[in-house]
């Protein structure tokens, strides 16, 4: 293979994450070199349709106009100020009220970051911070679920549920609990129910917090459905059983919206779908668009409270990030907001969604799709060898692999995760028309992969 003279030199010099470094030396990367609505452009200038929306995260698409002038007048009249020591960068101030009104429930605070990633580690921290200054030194425990993502310092990657991220960095840290995962396809009982399902999952939480002691265990993490760890919907009245076994225990909940927050699910955030009452809540992704990087921690008051007595007791606040409330970032978080709401772009994930989820949920019964799953604008269609038996294609095949080659060769980019796990996200404007092209493409890229596997069975 010829590798254009921006992938040589990519190759050459950048270390990409998430990705086998050694298979890129020798395919190189896919160039990308603009975006326009859903859709992003290819060195060779060919059209793609971003059925991932990048990372889950350009909710407005790859061209909207208004951020890029947001950006350029703040740029133009404070391209940065910090917010340490009592000061302020202007754009702040109105983009916490904003905030404050998009909060899914009551909240007495926002801290800024720059990913998800770091409000996650943030999270970390405070509950740490919270618990000392309670006085109960022990009531560290984070409980995490299998197949979690929260994101990769070393306190998110920890309290994610993927092995890959710890393998090799010497994670988790210390006081990462593992619990279970509401993957009903992989981990419920053959013939149990989903109200059963969940049921067995809340039980076993409770039994876990109660094993390793409740004056140990401090707060539970979970995103209303899990992303990266292969679109994962939670089966009904889960988070209602677990929320109670929280309260029961003292324990606090920190829901992690960085995929679900600002519409994705059709509901402004994964909280008001669940009905759920977190006491701390990350953001980040669609906050912006992904324009700029950006990420907020929502912290309720009996958590603030705390925590404004402890930093006053010791002079300040020891945590805080060079561009946190970055003033560029915050005007285009406005803007975005303020798209959302005059657009009225939840209501139109609401009128499209159905489209969506109804064409992915023609391949139920296909002979090598095991589940397909989803919600609003996320979905996930998971391969098997026996869909009956509930067996995945041995991984060294590299199914999914090949399925999502296909798709990029057909026009369309999707993500396949670990177990062969196909997932879409598109940007939330996305049109009915827009969703069909999707449909046809990925089912040419169904096709191809049925068909070469048809031929590898013949070599066989």
């Amino acid at each position: 293979m010829t590798l254009t003279a921006t992938a040589l030199a990519d190759t050459r010099y950048h270390l990409h994450p998430y990705t086998q470094p050694r298979q890129l030396e020798r395919e190189g990367p896919l160039v990308i070199t603009r975006g326009e609505g859903v859709y992003v452009y290819g060195e060779d200038g060919k059209k793609y349709l971003e059925a991932m929306a990048g990372l889950w995260c350009a909710s407005l698409g790859f061209s909207e106009k208004r951020l890029v002038d947001a950006a350029t007048r703040q740029m133009q009249v404070l391209p940065y100020y910090h917010a340490f020591s009592g000061k302020v960068p202007g754009p702040v101030a109105e983009l916490v009220e904003t905030l404050m009104r998009w909060a899914p429930v009551p909240m007495a605070r926002v801290l800024f970051a720059n990913s998800g990633s770091e409000s996650n580690d943030t999270a970390y921290k405070l509950v740490h911070m919270y618990n000392n200054a309670r006085g109960l030194p022990a009531k560290k425990k984070i409980l995490a679920r299998v197949k979690g993502y929260h994101g990769v310092t070393a306190a998110a990657a920890s309290m994610s549920g993927l092995p890959v991220m710890h393998t090799q960095f010497d994670l988790p840290l210390p006081g990462i609990v593992r619990v279970g995962c509401p993957h009903a396809y992989q981990f419920a009982k053959d013939g149990e129910s989903p109200d059963a399902f969940g049921a067995r999952l809340a039980d076993e939480l409770e039994q876990t917090i109660l094993k390793e002691g409740p004056d140990t265990v401090a707060a539970f993490i979970a995103e209303p459905v899990q992303g990266a760890g292969g679109v994962i919907v939670p089966p009904p009245g889960y988070f209602e059983r677990v929320q109670a076994v929280l309260a029961k225990h003292d324990v606090l909940f920190i829901a992690d919206e960085v995929i679900t927050g600002f519409g994705r699910l059709g509901t402004n955030f994964g909280t008001q779908y669940y009905g759920l009452k977190p006491d701390l809540i990350t953001v980040a992704k669609m906050m912006t668009s992904a324009y700029v990087p950006m990420s907020a921690l929502y912290i309720n008051d009996r958590v603030y409270q705390v925590i404004a007595d402890a930093a006053a007791s010791v002079g300040t606040f020891g945590h805080g990030y060079t561009y946190s409330g970055h003033p560029v970032a915050c005007a285009v978080a406005l803007e975005t907001l303020k798209i959302y709401e005059s657009d009225r772009v939840v209501e139109h994930v609401q009128r499209v969604a159905p489209r969506l989820q109804a064409g992915l949920r023609k391949y139920v019964g296909h002979p090598i799709v095991g589940d397909v799953r989803g919600i609003g604008l996320i979905g996930a269609i998971e391969l098997a060898a026996d869909p009956k038996a509930r067996q995945p294609f041995d991984p060294a095949a590299g199914v999914g692999a090949y399925l999502a080659k296909a798709a990029q060769n057909h026009g369309l980019i999707v993500r396949v995760m670990a177990g062969d796990i196909v997932a879409f996200s598109p940007p939330l404007v996305i049109t009915e028309g827009e969703i069909d092209e999707l449909l046809a493409k990925f089912d040419l890229a169904v096709r191809d992969t049925v068909r070469w596997l048809g031929d590898k069975a013949k070599v066989a």
